[in-house]
């Protein structure tokens, strides 16, 4: 399992870079997995979106997909895309920490 270094601490990813175990995760790496998809800085409306990925993933076991993002989060399809550009739900789940919800490619 391949392994990489987020904010002075080592943590295991899955091929795709998601982690493994999202209890290693700290909001200190957020902003460092961010720039690697592309996002220069986290806003407060990035942070609404990922602290609503980790309760839902923390009370369901899974990431929400992009539609109940939408329609859950208080962060219109829209607005997500214009934050999360490569796909809100896939890239804002690796951002929060948490595995890759199901349904996303």
């Amino acid at each position: 399992m391949p392994s990489v270094t987020y904010a002075g601490q080592t943590v295991s990813v899955n091929d795709e870079g998601f982690f493994t175990d999202p209890g290693q995760w700290t909001e200190e790496m957020a902003p460092e997995i961010a720039k690697g998809e592309g996002i220069d800085q986290l806003t407060d409306r990035h942070w609404q979106v990922i602290k609503f990925m980790r309760h839902e993933y923390e009370g369901k076991g899974t990431g929400p997909t992009v539609r109940i993002l939408g329609k859950t989060s208080g962060v219109s399809v829209k607005e997500l895309y214009q934050l999360f550009p490569k796909g809100p739900a896939k890239v804002a789940a690796k951002v929060a920490g948490i595995p890759k919800p199901r349904g996303c490619i």
